[in-house]
């Protein structure tokens, strides 16, 4: 079953369609850039972004590394975390006036404006780049979790009190299992946000990391760079979520987002 997954995601359309767009995209990018010659510090042709990525591989890969470390770290607390904020709010009229409406007023901060603080209170390490990932990752998840284990069909839950089912079990036998779809849609959303918030992280408390890379690449006047480092972003961004995606047609084979599309021929 898994390797028939993995086939069908290798196989989909709309992945040699992407490839092939980006293909094309680059083509026009280097034969415009050679007619117009524009200044390279405006807009280098895709050969220069490229020769510049291979000057130095190796310190785009660490820097594209621990850029991702922290992605990874803040996306998998935001997760946990989420989840029980969810479960709070859903059980807690007191919690749901109280965190959800906390959640959304933070929410509404730009996180540009709180990544300084983060760094006086914990500091210019990885804490603070890890502590606004999460920020900024965990708002969709506890929404969208929130909505999962709310959308449970009423029937099923008379059914339990019926049974004397207990809440522990309503919760991991019902109520979870209903809102893996949402959750999945929220991390699939939250993913790019703690990539986002990451990157933020790293340019106020810079040191290492890809948003590093750009402060210092922008300070130097120097386009070729930061175009490598936005391309690595592009790219890492674009294989964590389909790793969220792919996660998800483990975990719920079962769900109809995950039926083959079938084309209804029209009358």
């Amino acid at each position: 079953m898994k390797h028939g997954i993995f086939k069908r995601l290798l196989a989909e359309s709309r992945t040699r369609d992407a490839f092939a767009i980006v293909a094309a995209l680059l083509i026009i990018w280097e034969v415009c850039v050679h007619i117009f010659s524009p200044s390279p510090l405006i807009l280098p042709a895709p050969s220069a972004i490229f020769a510049e990525f291979w000057s130095s591989p190796w310190v785009f890969i660490r820097h594209s590394g621990y850029t991702l470390a922290v992605t990874a770290l803040g996306f998998g607390i935001a997760v946990v975390l989420g989840i029980v904020l969810a479960v709070a709010i859903v059980y807690s009229r007191f919690l749901e006036r109280t965190i959800y409406t906390l959640l959304v007023a933070l929410n509404s901060i730009p996180k540009v404006a709180l990544a300084p603080l983060f760094v006086i209170w914990l500091g210019t390490g990885t804490e603070p780049k890890v502590s606004v990932a999460v920020m900024l990752a965990i708002f969709p998840i506890v929404i969208d979790t929130v909505l999962g284990l709310r959308s449970v069909d009423p029937d099923m839950l008379s059914l339990a009190r019926v049974s004397k089912a207990s809440a522990w079990q309503v919760l991991f036998k019902i109520r979870f299992p209903c809102a893996l779809p949402s959750l999945f849609a929220g991390m699939k959303v939250a993913i790019s946000f703690a990539l986002v918030g990451a990157i933020v992280g790293e340019f106020v408390a810079g040191g290492t990391g890809l948003g590093f890379q750009i402060l210092v690449a922008q300070g130097q006047f120097d386009t070729p760079r930061v175009f490598v480092s936005l391309l690595l972003l592009s790219l890492m961004g674009t294989v964590l979520f389909y790793l969220v995606d792919f996660a998800e047609r483990i975990f719920l084979p079962w769900h109809v987002s995950q039926r083959p599309h079938v084309a209804v021929a029209g009358g």
